[in-house]
């Protein structure tokens, strides 16, 4: 089966583009997405500089596996982001863009939800990763509002213009 792309651009009166379809999208980021993604970066990176510069870990390994995590998801959003801020993702139209963050997202709550458990439990009294912990919690609640947000958009119900 053969796909077919077809593009176009719209000039102004005088030949030249408009505003709105520049290499740069700054408009983005003052979207839902745009803030939910800025939102869920800001409490990955909080929750990852909690435990990394924290002292006296009462276990290793489930903060290794804390920052591991929220630093992967903090690299991925960091890069969806960076690719609607330039509207990239039109440029690469053999992948089906809203799919691929829906399933970033689902991983991501899924994982980070689990590693900020985790870290809730073993924290052991220390205050930066009882901190570490919460950031990471709300990170999840926002990335939950973003997965549901992208499968409202990518699996939701679509309407058609046929009349029965």
């Amino acid at each position: 089966m053969s796909h077919t792309v077809i593009t176009t651009t719209t000039t102004g009166s005088s030949g030249s583009r408009t505003p709105g379809h520049g290499a740069l999208n700054l408009g983005y980021s003052r979207t839902l997405p745009g803030l939910m993604k800025t939102g869920q970066m800001i409490a990955l990176l909080v929750a990852f500089l909690c435990v990394h510069c924290a002292h006296g870990w009462p276990s290793w390994a489930a903060f290794q596996f804390f920052e591991v995590v929220t630093l992967w998801f903090l690299i991925a959003f960091l890069i969806f982001f960076l690719m609607h801020l330039f509207r990239l993702q039109a440029k690469m139209p053999c992948i089906n863009w809203p799919l691929t963050e829906f399933f970033h997202y689902s991983v991501g709550t899924l994982l980070i939800v689990i590693a900020s458990i985790v870290a809730a439990v073993k924290s052991g009294g220390v205050s930066a990763l009882v901190a570490g912990s919460v950031f990471g919690f709300i990170a999840t609640f926002l990335m939950a509002v973003s997965l549901w947000t992208s499968y409202n958009v990518t699996c939701g119900s679509h309407q058609t213009g046929a009349a029965v």
